[in-house]
């Protein structure tokens, strides 16, 4: 499932009807650039960064719940005031709910019942770990396996359905390694001073939730062998980070028979039988060789241990459902430990974002509806089509690639599908059953709901029409299976999208926005589906070398980058989200030139020439605060590069920038042109 997004991961049209621009709520108008957000006491060609966001750091300093806040978290943050407000409203007008609104209402209600959920304590998932204990056979693993896959955990491996990447208009199954509680298997396999005390702290976590259970320390104990028993297991056998990223690598269509021989340690017959997917002829295990390592692995376990691993998983994902205790343990690790946050969010974060993942659409409906403008959907059409003309010229320009590749990324350009503000038509939440039981039982039945809604796509065509993030998620994504980019409602607000700055400042924000997604069809992985998302080899195989050529260049740079201590950058693991990053900002300068011809040069605003305003309204999108913990954590998980490098490493390859800021050799931001690259 590969979908590429501007925002690190913590996707038709418009009813032109459904949108009432009279409920829309009138803001204060938001200043195009805010000239207390910047540190007028660095120069820009010293730290661009520093100078364009220097004061909105020192303005917005971490708070306890965050390990890294920035921008976007701060228009999330107004996201969820109002998703807040339009939630309790609900509430308060009881007698007046439709069904829909009292699911919403009542599974948030749930989230917020701090005496019921502590009275319950894990009573809620006492009977699924009991069913676990009861496991005897081969077929009892093998069923559990499936029902704990249809629930939401993802025990040993994920299932999926999604489309087929060399016959991108059909569904087929696809399995993708999984398993492990520590996300990265660098944290399994380095002995690092770090990685060991994040060892620790991880076998503490699962001692813990175990104790909580009343469990004895020895049976907790046992557990905690058993569950790294397993997990470095996994780890020694599954895909690098760098290798999830090879999209050839990673397909592997093969008959349903030929991989079953590969790897024996579940009954798939009754796997697949047990998820509804008995007739299924192919399959596609993406890291096709982590299976057999997988039987390999467990052949060295005992049934035991496999009852443990998949209790501890079970466990781990329903714990932030459960008591205080269970979730304020689950907090320790993946929130202190992994990330270097000192307090949970409020309970009420919580609970709204269990509803947003439970009833994305249905919430993201009624968000539409009071806060998204048409004016906002209008305005992005323009920019798009601004964005496609300015990239189609860039791509007529490149001097590094034949006349035959060129066609060919132009007809995919021109076939993008675009998506702004929210789906035609909205998702169907009428069997999805919220009750007053248990918090866990309802995220539970909401697992299964979503599991099944895309398991019956199996063997089906690809509906091209679906998103595949709510309306109200401040992200954006590109899609290659469908050659399309989506603008979710949630993004098309200051300081992305701002209705009353210049253009400068627009095209330096959401445009950059929109030239990253376009990007993305045609960077180091994007750049291997053609127009109708196939995967297969549309270059030449010289232009094919000049590209990676160009892209070595582009890894070399981040890969010199310090983030902290020692620590380097990941240049490989990000190349994608950095391609695209400088991609978005030579698109859109190109696109913000084109919309001058024929006028007059914008005046200076606030001492600031129109193109020195474009560049701070990009740097304006990345103004954060991290912790050293969440640095290194992202380092090893997030393609995306943080938010001073998306900065300061993307402009130092743009011409425009130099002339812009007047950057001349000598300055801290200079690189010399020879050692510079641009690739779109």
């Amino acid at each position: 499932m590969k979908r590429f997004f501007i925002l690190p991961l913590v996707a038709a049209g418009f009813i032109a009807g459904g949108c009432k621009q009279s409920s829309v709520q009138e803001e204060a108008k938001v200043p195009a650039v805010n000239l207390d957000h910047l540190d007028t006491s660095v120069a820009p060609g010293d730290d661009f960064y520093q100078f364009a966001c220097g004061g909105w750091i020192e303005a917005n300093p971490l708070t306890p719940e965050y390990a890294r806040y920035g921008s976007f978290d701060q228009l999330r943050e107004m996201n969820q005031e109002q998703l807040r407000s339009l939630i309790e409203e609900i509430s308060e007008s009881a007698n007046e709910q439709n069904e829909i609104e009292r699911k919403i209402g009542l599974l948030y209600a749930m989230g917020l019942d701090s005496v019921k959920l502590n009275q319950e304590g894990f009573a809620p998932v006492k009977d699924q770990l009991a069913a676990i204990n009861q496991i005897v056979t081969k077929a009892d693993l093998t069923r559990k396996v499936a029902g704990l896959h249809r629930e939401g955990v993802t025990p040993f491996f994920a299932i999926f359905v999604d489309a087929d990447e060399k016959n991108s208009l059909m569904n087929i199954v696809q399995l993708y390694q999984s398993g492990k509680g520590m996300s990265d298997r660098d944290y399994y396999l380095l002995d690092d001073e770090g990685t060991q005390k994040i060892r620790n702290a991880y076998k503490e976590f699962i001692r813990q939730l175990f104790a909580l259970t009343g469990s004895s320390p020895e049976q907790a104990d046992a557990v905690v062998d058993a569950v790294m028993k397993i997990e470095t297991g996994i780890a020694e056998i599954s895909f690098s980070r760098e290798e999830l990223r090879d999209s050839q690598k990673n397909y592997n269509k093969v008959p349903v028979g030929e991989f079953k021989a590969q790897s024996e340690f579940l009954d798939w017959d009754l796997y697949f039988e047990e998820l509804g997917l008995s007739g299924i002829e192919e399959i596609n295990p993406r890291q096709y060789p982590y299976y057999e390592g997988l039987h390999n692995v467990l052949k060295t376990t005992s049934l035991e241990e496999q009852k443990f691993y998949l209790s501890f998983h079970l466990l781990r994902t329903a714990a932030p459902y459960l008591s205080d205790a269970f979730s304020d343990a689950h907090f320790e690790f993946y929130g202190k430990t992994m990330s270097g946050k000192e307090e949970q969010q409020p309970r009420w974060k919580r609970s709204l974002e269990t509803v947003n993942g439970a009833l994305s659409e249905a919430v993201g409906e009624l968000y539409v509806e009071k806060y998204f403008p048409s004016s906002s959907k209008e305005k992005m059409i323009e920019l798009v089509a601004n964005l496609q003309q300015a990239l189609s010229e860039r791509i007529e320009s490149l001097d590094w690639m034949s006349d035959e590749t060129k066609a060919k990324a132009q007809e995919k350009l021109s076939t993008f599908i675009v998506k702004i503000g929210y789906p035609d038509k909205w998702r169907d939440y009428s069997s999805l059953q919220i009750k007053n039981d248990s918090y866990w039982a309802n995220v539970r039945r909401s697992n299964i709901f979503d599991m099944e809604y895309m398991l019956a796509d199996a063997g089906k065509p690809v509906d091209r029409s679906r998103w595949y993030m709510s309306p109200q998620t401040v992200n954006a994504y590109y899609n290659p299976t469908t050659n399309e980019i989506c603008f979710p409602a949630a993004i098309l607000q200051p300081p992305f999208f701002n209705p009353d700055a210049d253009d400068a400042v627009n095209y330096g924000a959401i445009g950059v926005v929109i030239g990253h997604e376009m990007t993305h069809g045609f960077d180091d992985q994007g750049r291997h589906y053609d127009k109708d998302g196939n995967l297969t080899d549309w270059w030449t195989e010289e232009d094919a070398e000049r590209f990676k050529e160009r892209a070595d260049i582009l890894v070399k740079q981040y890969d010199n980058i310090i983030v902290y201590d020692t620590v380097h950058a990941n240049g490989r693991f990000t190349l994608g989200e950095n391609i695209a990053d400088q991609g978005g900002l030579l698109v859109s300068f190109q696109a913000y030139q084109n919309s001058l011809k024929g006028k007059e040069r914008p005046a200076d605003i606030d001492g600031f020439t129109d193109n020195q305003r474009f560049f701070l309204g990009y740097a304006a999108l990345w103004a954060q605060n991290i912790r050293p913990e969440e640095i290194l954590r992202l380092t090893k998980i997030d393609p995306h590069s943080l938010g001073k490098w998306r900065v300061n490493a993307a402009v130092r390859n743009v011409q425009a920038f130099y002339e812009a800021f007047d950057i001349k050799e000598g300055d801290p931001m200079w690189m010399l042109p020879s050692e510079r690259v641009e690739i779109w």
